[in-house]
């Protein structure tokens, strides 16, 4: 018996022996959809510079649109007509950290409080520091922004809250701190800290 391959793209069959049949078989429609699977893009670290005094608006703008915004805060007291008043300001001024599918970054352009947004070429590096530093925060440290980077001896802070993590050292009237850096955006965090808790590296 001869073998009959029906071809889906014509209206006849073509058996071995090159003789048609095509009166002999229906005609079948075969749909075939090629689907290639969902790729996933990795979550990406972002930094956002707003617009002056913008931080907590393009956060509130993140915050709608589902967007993981981070922006290091530290309390600043003020006196205030014989009241001590606790502000929230941002640790550095008119940076925003974003974390996002790179797909999604004309969705933070579309708004009124960006005014350039940077991408991060070492992730891992900037992920690694931003965590010191809201590791830092978290443990009311007393963190500041720090003016500059400043020359000096490179520490690893071998207790306390901060265990494990590295700086540079300024020394400054006996005291010792700790410039807590992000690179990315040539900014440091200070902490004061007791120089019996830190080992030179």
């Amino acid at each position: 018996m001869a073998r009959i391959f029906h071809t889906p793209w014509a209206n006849h069959a073509i058996d071995l022996l090159g003789v048609s049949t095509a009166a002999a078989l229906p005609e079948i429609d075969i749909a075939i959809s090629f689907q290639n699977p969902p790729t996933v893009s990795e979550l990406r670290w972002f930094v956002a510079h707003t617009k002056p005094r913008r931080e907590k608006k393009l956060v509130e703008y993140c915050q709608r649109h589902a967007i993981s915004a981070t922006l290091p805060c530290y309390d600043s007291a003020h006196k205030y007509r014989g009241k001590t008043v606790v502000f929230r300001k941002p640790l550095f001024p008119g940076y925003i950290f974003l974390k996002l599918d790179p797909s999604r970054k004309e969705t933070v352009r579309q708004n009124d409080h960006l005014a350039n947004l940077l991408e991060v070429f070492d992730q891992e590096t900037f992920q690694h520091q931003l965590q010191d530093i809201l590791l830092a925060l978290e443990a009311n440290l007393g963190v500041r922004l720090a003016p500059a980077i400043g020359e000096g001896m490179r520490v690893r802070i071998k207790a306390g809250p901060l265990q494990g993590v590295e700086g540079w050292v300024e020394q400054r009237y006996g005291m010792s701190t700790v410039l807590l850096r992000l690179d990315f955006i040539s900014q440091a965090a200070a902490v004061k800290m007791d120089a019996d808790l830190l080992d030179p590296i």
